[in-house]
């Protein structure tokens, strides 16, 4: 595709996309990637949206469009195939942009796992492997919200939407095949459905990194720090670590400092938030220290011990043997996430029981081998 080609396919108008989802409806897939900004913003600046029918690309400047009602119309349409590669910003993006999040959705990277290739397979290596297309890198990190956009971004864009829709033609069939597409749309869906959660600002601190380390008393403070970073990141739109550090939150909470030169020595503190904050930070800490004693949220679970190795290897054997039966990437069977949870409903002695994170597909296909393996090498690991 040339340039000239190219151009002629820019989306800027209101009635032009109306058209063109029109259109977009009565096809079986569409293929669609965004080119966005979040550097130092909490919410994602889209640049620019790219679809693919498996002969043109389109690209939508989402810095002239003013209704996204035939969008959304397309990207919930459950007859039209919507697919992405490595989706979840994507997903992000169109949440924040238009209210949708595009389903039902087929992930190249997710895809490519199934079908026994790479777990995580970036998106150059598989157009690389399925197509024997080597993907030029110049443009991945340029800047997307200046106008015009250069003949070199609008190139790299329209060829992300080709490739994007030739991978799903090569892939979908043997997706179809081995009768794996459901399992896909689960994964998918289940993805789409987490976009938009809006983090409760009152257990934002759960999500701190080494907070298992810290006392209750030392909890309570690193509570008030983490519920007013969450809420004031949303209204400034500004990015959390941004705002303040994660890493330095964990040492706020434990050495408590009550001056903006105390502030200003704690590890991993950006000059810049005791600059801007760092009265309020101080104040904070303080409503955390006075916060009653039995209001101190309890100390967080610790992680697994090592011992715990045995009874984790023992439940990634059952992933690993359907995996190597389906012929499909070990890691999509069974996430960290799922298996922590698994040895946490019994941990040390036992008996363990089905997590809520093991869900659909994969509690029907393992359930019973994975009750049977973790509860005959969990009691073992006990009596050892």
């Amino acid at each position: 595709m040339t340039f000239a080609q190219v151009e002629t396919l820019i989306i800027n108008q209101n009635a032009e996309l109306a058209e063109w989802c029109k259109r977009w409806l009565q096809l079986p897939f569409v293929a669609v990637d965004t080119e966005f900004l979040r550097t130092e913003t909490f919410f994602p600046i889209a640049g620019l949206i790219q679809i693919g029918d498996g002969e043109r690309a389109y690209l939508v400047d989402p810095l002239a469009i003013t209704d996204w009602a035939p969008l959304v119309e397309l990207l919930q349409s459950p007859r039209v195939v919507k697919v992405l590669h490595s989706c979840s910003e994507d997903l992000e993006v169109f949440h924040h942009l238009c209210g949708a999040v595009p389903q039902p959705l087929f992930d190249t990277q997710l895809a490519a796992a199934y079908l026994g290739m790479d777990f995580s397979m970036g998106y150059s290596r598989l157009v690389q492997a399925l197509l024997q297309i080597d993907l030029p890198k110049d443009e991945t990190r340029s800047d997307w919200l200046q106008r015009p956009l250069s003949p070199t971004q609008l190139q790299y864009a329209a060829d992300d939407a080709l490739h994007l829709a030739q991978l799903y033609q090569v892939m979908a069939p043997k997706m179809d095949a081995a009768g794996l597409t459901e399992w896909l749309f689960a994964d998918t869906a289940e993805q789409g459905r987490s976009v938009g959660l809006v983090q409760d600002p009152e257990t934002a601190y759960l999500s701190i990194k080494q907070a298992w380390r810290l006392k209750s008393d030392e909890l309570a403070v690193l509570k008030v720090l983490a519920s007013w970073r969450e809420r004031e990141s949303r209204s400034r739109d500004q990015a959390r670590n941004r705002l303040l550090r994660e890493s330095a939150m964990g040492p706020l909470a434990q050495r408590q400092p009550d001056s903006l030169q105390a502030l200003s020595r704690i590890e991993d503190m950006h000059p810049r938030s005791v600059r801007h904050d760092g009265p309020v930070i101080l104040e904070l800490i303080r409503q955390g220290k006075a916060t009653p004693p039995d209001q101190w949220p309890p100390r967080l679970p610790e992680p697994l011990p090592a011992d715990a190795n045995r009874l984790l290897k023992a439940l990634r054997k059952v992933g690993q043997r359907h995996a190597e039966e389906l012929g499909i990437a070990p890691e999509v069977m069974l996430r960290k996430k799922v298996l922590e949870a698994f040895v946490r409903t019994g941990y040390p002695g036992g008996p363990y029981v089905l997590p809520a994170e093991l869900t659909g597909w994969r509690k029907q296909l393992m359930g019973e081998g994975l009750l049977k393996a973790a509860n005959v090498s969990g009691g073992e690991s006990h009596a050892g």
